[in-house]
């Protein structure tokens, strides 16, 4: 009777560890996914503040503020109007993430640049998390 005790004590044990392999490897894979995603949105607002610098230089750098800009829906015809840090339900749509823009500018070698910063926020079970994406543009008309 002790032995069978004993051994359903143990598979309850070797039960009980592999739910909770289970759980933190779903766990890591969704926080995965959700890092690669967010890198992704990231480079899009990076490609897409380029395509504004391309389009025209001195209204992009009319852009530069303290303040940054909530770009939730970058194919919206003014997403610039979004003045200000998102709020939790100004996401980017279909998504649980938030985008982030802020523009500054400096001198590096004479040149003006314009250092664009892009913060996608998502939060989840562990708590909130961000990634991060810097790029700096200057005027390619400039030689």
């Amino acid at each position: 009777m002790f032995e069978v005790v004993v051994a359903i004590f143990i598979m309850a044990l070797i039960i009980v560890g592999v739910i909770i392999l289970s759980t933190n490897s779903i766990s890591n894979s969704s926080f995965s996914k959700n890092k690669t995603l967010a890198g992704r949105y990231a480079q899009e607002a990076i490609e897409w503040l380029r395509s504004q610098r391309d389009a025209d230089m001195t209204i992009f750098t009319g852009r530069v503020s303290a303040v940054p800009y909530c770009l939730t829906d970058i194919s919206l015809a003014n997403p610039w109007s979004n003045i200000g840090t998102c709020t939790s339900t100004e996401v980017i749509p279909e998504t649980s993430f938030r985008r982030e823009a802020s523009l500054s500018t400096s001198q590096i070698s004479l040149k003006n640049v314009i250092e664009a910063t892009v913060v996608v926020y998502w939060s989840d079970s562990k708590g909130s998390h961000e990634v991060r994406s810097v790029t700096n543009f200057t005027d390619i008309r400039e030689k």
